[in-house]
């Protein structure tokens, strides 16, 4: 094959596609693209990013939801690698919505036959979704991976294969490129939970690319192999480790401190989105700072799951960073991996622990770690079950009677699945989480209102602002707060500023490109709204249920009927407080129903509440 004119950021050329794909396939770089006429749905990228070491991008530009929980703005990549040292190793796959790309694209660049190795740094599909098909094409490949990935995998590929199992500090050695002169030595780190029990890293010591999957990832879809524009992608970047590192804050923090050991990391090869080069600190720091924040407080809730059973995983991230959210602790603990010490550690010091249901007849391990959770709880916790929805599990009910007669005090109702979860399961899960989160928290929150100077605090408590509330909608998500920390930001284009508490609901439907509505609330009317809206609401409650509402009105939300004004807005920018994100509007529609009516003004004399 012809070689392409375009060169990697080494100076080592890139090849092309080969022309029959082109139809199919845009090869897209900084400085030249080739595609289609229209921008496809999907293409990929081809690019040196280092001495032998090319990346296969396989590019979803209008994926709107990474499973049902996680709205995605901005896309999403799938990123592979391929390093040629004396033997050559192909670092993870794509999703299988590639196939008819990707694989001819591999094929264009190697005979996937003389592929020594597949490491494969986590098995969730969008990763491994290709695997199968390597393997029909190179039978003999040697698969390494931890040994729980190496286990998921023979579940997922039904067909026998070669495989190593490694762990923190095992080596793999490619052997010198002779091309290079590049010795290709891989370390491995073990980083489970990060964001699955089976991930590793791979630090290759002859570029200094650290190869990290999910971890350090975002879901951002662009042009740009590297982080050029830092401004650009830092909004999904947060996004991104809320809702799936951040619970799992101190793995986080141990896989830093392996991270700590390495010699110069010069790129983080991330599983999606751009390659993290430019602005490495930054991100590392950000990580570093993020978790060591959000591992502070010795009081944390233990969210049990079982990897890989149901939908256990995505429900306990999702009770996770609903505890996350009100300032408390997680750790999510996999009942299938974690070594039976420290999983006795981890129930034994929590204050909180929340277990799914478990199979019916659970294999031997299983129902090992079973006996360990329970022997592990003791009657000073808070506890609660959720129902992982594995098709055959022990009766929700059965449990939560199980672990009412070992004395716990239930933290919350069993949380019941009843069909295939949606959105307004994950939202109710999410808020269940939250409100834990806040009965954990609830010492330090009294601690931090006393601590306030009363003078100051009735200072504070001089600043008066409007009575509002702020609702948004999201396919079946939907939410609703008072708010009254708000005013107008810019006048063109017209923007306005919110003050959103962390632990609110309605923040996860206020990221960066998300709309929402203001409904203005008028002097003398407002009581009966304010009186529902400031309800305490279960989890996953309908907060428009007998309120009159002009639905379609605005985009972003419903329009409260009763309101003396609304304005349809569109997130900006997001900046983070201790306790608040403060949210920047473009006020993008409106209207007002009473031109002669008065905003509500709301009146405090403290400080340190609303």
């Amino acid at each position: 094959m012809a070689e392409s004119a375009r060169t990697g950021p080494d100076g080592s050329g890139a090849r092309e596609i080969p022309a029959e794909f082109l139809e199919s396939v845009s090869l897209q770089t900084p400085s030249m693209t080739v595609a289609t006429a229209a921008p496809p749905r999907l293409s990929l990228q081809c690019e040196a990013i280092g001495a032998d070491t090319t990346t296969i991008r396989s590019l979803d530009w209008d994926r709107s939801r990474f499973d049902i929980e996680f709205g995605l703005r901005n896309g999403t990549t799938y990123n592979a690698f391929l390093v040629r040292g004396e033997r050559t190793a192909l670092i993870d796959t794509s999703h299988a919505k590639f196939a008819d790309t990707w694989l001819p694209l591999l094929e264009g660049q190697i005979d996937p036959a003389t592929i020594d190795y597949l490491i494969v740094s986590h098995t969730e599909p969008d990763h491994s979704g290709l695997i199968g098909a390597v393997l029909e094409r190179n039978p003999e490949i040697e698969i390494v991976g931890s040994k729980v990935a190496i286990a998921y995998l023979a579940d997922q590929v039904h067909r026998p294969f070669k495989s190593r199992a490694v762990k923190s500090g095992e080596v793999l050695d490619l052997g010198t490129n002779p091309s290079s002169g590049v010795a290709h030595r891989f370390e491995f780190l073990s980083a489970p939970n990060l964001h699955w029990p089976d991930t590793i890293f791979s630090f290759d010591h002859g570029t200094g690319i650290l190869y990290t999957c999910d971890a350090f990832g975002l879901h951002y879809c662009s042009d740009a192999v590297f982080d050029v524009d830092p401004g650009a992608i830092a909004p999904d970047f947060r996004f991104y480790y809320d809702c799936l590192m951040g619970p799992n804050a101190r793995s986080v923090l141990q896989a830093l401190k392996r991270m700590d050991a390495l010699p110069e990391v010069s790129l983080i090869a991330t599983g999606h989105g751009p390659l993290l080069r430019d602005h490495l600190n930054l991100w590392i720091g950000d990580y570093r700072d993020w978790s060591s924040q959000r591992s502070a407080g010795e009081t944390y809730a233990a969210v049990c799951y079982l990897s890989q059973y149901g939908f256990c995983d995505r429900l306990s991230q999702a009770l996770a960073r609903g505890i996350g959210k009100a300032d408390s602790q997680a750790q999510l603990v996999d009942l299938r991996s974690t070594d039976p010490q420290e999983l006795a550690a981890l129930i034994g010091e929590a204050s909180a622990v929340l277990v799914p249901t478990w199979p019916a007849n659970p294999d031997v391990e299983t129902q090992q770690s079973i006996g360990t959770l329970l022997a592990a709880l003791h009657a000073k916790q808070w506890v609660a079950v959720y129902d992982a929805y594995g098709g055959n599990d022990l009766p929700i009910d059965s449990i939560a009677a199980k672990l009412r007669s070992l004395g716990q005090k239930e933290a919350f109702p069993p949380l019941r699945v009843k069909k295939v979860p949606d959105g307004n399961d994950y939202q109710r899960f999410e808020e269940a989480g939250t409100d834990l989160g806040q009965l954990l928290g609830r010492a330090k929150t009294i601690a931090a209102m006393k601590a306030l100077d009363s003078d100051l605090d009735k200072a504070l408590g001089r600043l008066s602002g409007g009575l509002y509330i702020v609702t948004a909608r999201q396919e079946e998500r939907s939410s609703a707060m008072v708010a009254s920390w708000v005013s107008q930001a810019s006048f063109e284009p017209p923007g306005l500023s919110i003050a959103v508490a962390k632990d609110r609901a309605i923040e996860t439907l206020m990221q960066v490109g998300d709309r929402f509505v203001l409904n203005v609330l008028q002097e003398g009317q407002y009581q009966d709204l304010l009186r529902h809206f400031l309800r305490r609401f279960p989890p996953g409650a309908d907060r428009f249920e007998g309120v009159a509402t002009l639905e379609g009105a605005a985009r972003g939300g419903p329009v409260l009927s009763d309101a003396l004004a609304f304005l349809g807005c569109q997130v900006v920018q997001r900046m983070e407080t201790p306790d608040h994100w403060i949210i920047y509007a473009e006020v993008e529609e409106g209207t007002v129903a009473d031109a002669e009516g008065s905003t509500a003004v709301h009146h405090r004399k403290v400080g340190n509440h609303y």
